[in-house]
C-alpha cells in the first residue's frame, strides 16, 4: 500500500547506510563464500515472522535488485496454528515491508501438542518437510531460513556442553528427502545484534515465540539451555572481545588428525585406523 512505500524504502535504506558494514556486507559475504546463490535458481525465502526471517525477506528483495545474476524469489509463511492475533501481526509487517507473503496452513501445533517427548525437536522436522514440500509445489530449487551467525555459534557450543559432540551448522544443504531441493542459510554471517538494532531502529515490532505449545508448558529445555549459552558467550566476551569469531572460525579449522573419533557419510572413524 502507498501508505507503506515511504516506510519500507527507509527501512531498506538503514540497510545499505547505517548498516551496511554491520548487515548488508556480511549478508553479501556469506552469500558469495558459500556459494548459496546460482543463476536461475528460484528460491523460497521462509518466514515465520520473527525479526530474523523478516530482515531475510528483505535483503533477498534487494539482492534480487541489485544482483547480475539472474534468480526468482517466493516468500512463503506456514501458518503452523498461530493465534489471530499472531497471524494479523505476521500480515502486517510484510504489508509494511511491502513483502508479498504466500501462507499456507498446517495444524503442527495441535499434532506436537499430543507428544510429550521433544516437542521442539519434532515441530522443527515437520515445519522443514513442510516447507519443502510446498516450495517445491511452486517450483522452486531452495528454501532460505534465517539463522544467522549467533545461532551457528550458540548451536556449536549446545552441541559440545550438552550433546556431547562436535557439530556445527551448514551454511547450505542438499534435503534428503525432497530431490533436487536445498536449504540456503543466507544470514549465516551476520550477528544477531545487528539484526535487533536494525529492528529497534526501525521501530519494528515482530514475533518472538509464537508456540502454543512452550507457551503453555512454559520454557522448553531447548530455549533454557540456548539462553545459558547465550550468557555464556556474553561473560567470555568480558576477557575475550573476540570469542565469537574464535568460535565461528573454528568450525572452519577442523584437524582431524587430532580427534579420536569423527564420522563422515555416516561411518565412524577412529584415530585407531592410523595404526
Amino acid at each position: 500500500m502507498k501508505e507503506f512505500d515511504e516506510f519500507y524504502r527507509q527501512a531498506e535504506h538503514s540497510i545499505t547506510k547505517t548498516y551496511r558494514k554491520r548487515i548488508w556486507n556480511p549478508f553479501i559475504e556469506g552469500l558469495k563464500r558459500y556459494e548459496m546463490i546460482d543463476a536461475n535458481d528460484k528460491t523460497a525465502v521462509c518466514i515465520s515472522g520473527g525479526k530474523d526471517s523478516m530482515l531475510l525477506a528483505v535483503l533477498m528483495r534487494m539482492l534480487q535488485r541489485y544482483s547480475e545474476v539472474p534468480f526468482e524469489l517466493e516468500y512463503i509463511c506456514m501458518d503452523p496454528g498461530y493465534t489471530p492475533e499472531n497471524r494479523k501481526k505476521i500480515e502486517e509487517n510484510a504489508e509494511k515491508l511491502n513483502i508479498p507473503v504466500k501462507f499456507f496452513c498446517k495444524d503442527i501445533f495441535k499434532v506436537v501438542d499430543k507428544t510429550e517427548k521433544s516437542p521442539c525437536y519434532l515441530c522443527a522436522r515437520m515445519r522443514r518437510g513442510s516447507l519443502y514440500e510446498y516450495a517445491q509445489s511452486l517450483g522452486c530449487n531452495k528454501i532460505a531460513l534465517g539463522h544467522h551467525f549467533s545461532d551457528v555459534i550458540e548451536t556449536t557450543l549446545m552441541g559440545m556442553l550438552y550433546g556431547g559432540q562436535i557439530q556445527g551448522m551448514l551454511p547450505k544443504l542438499k534435503s534428503t528427502s525432497f530431490e533436487g531441493m536445498q536449504l540456503i542459510r543466507p544470514l549465516y554471517c551476520v550477528h544477531e545484534k545487528d539484526i535487533i538494532a536494525w529492528k529497534n531502529l526501525n521501530d519494528l515490532d515482530f514475533l518472538d515465540c509464537a508456540c502454543s505449545v512452550t507457551r503453555r508448558a512454559g520454557d522448553d529445555a531447548a530455549s533454557s539451555k540456548r539462553a545459558e549459552i547465550k550468557q555464556l558467550i556474553r561473560e567470555l566476551k568480558k576477557t575475550n572481545p573476540n570469542v565469537e569469531k574464535s568460535i565461528f572460525n573454528s568450525i572452519h579449522n577442523v584437524n582431524t588428525d587430532t580427534l579420536i573419533e569423527y564420522k563422515a557419510n555416516g561411518e565412524t572413524h577412529s584415530f585407531l585406523e592410523k595404526f
